[in-house]
């Protein structure tokens, strides 16, 4: 088996991510039909009826399919066009920016824990826009 590049490590740890937060929602959701708490058709898409982390969970799951155009899109056209040369340095700093916003959101909805996913976000953005730009050959 080859070795993976950061860029297939960032976007494989993107979709793990994912993975995780939906089967922890699942698991959630799952308990709470089994002890009877909720009926299996009858949760809100927001998740607030089952409770201020089920609500978390839930905007954090929204948020990860709300960039992933952006985060997926990159990486793959990356991979696509034989430029991962340009994502590999930033890849695995871009993976963890996602999972440091992805688990604050799930923990807290603070001032100060929203200002710090905020800036775990712009981490992503910036590095997704620099890539962008490199592939048009801007700052090269």
């Amino acid at each position: 088996m080859n070795a993976l590049s950061n860029t297939q490590t960032a976007l494989l740890g993107y979709m793990g991510l994912f993975l995780l937060i939906l089967l922890i929602l699942a698991g959630l959701r799952t308990m709470l039909t089994l002890k009877g708490v909720k009926k299996a058709n009858d949760f809100s898409p927001t998740g607030e009826d089952a409770g201020d982390f089920s609500r978390r969970l839930v905007r954090a799951h929204a948020n990860m399919y709300e960039f992933f155009p952006v985060y997926g899109g990159v990486l793959l056209y990356a991979m696509a066009t034989g430029q991962t040369d340009v994502t590999n340095g930033l890849a695995m700093i871009f993976l963890g920016a996602r999972v440091v916003q992805a688990l604050i959101h799930i923990l807290s909805t603070s001032v100060i824990a929203v200002q710090a996913r905020f800036f775990f976000f712009l981490v992503q953005f910036f590095i997704a826009a620099y890539w962008v730009l490199n592939f048009y050959g801007m700052l090269a």
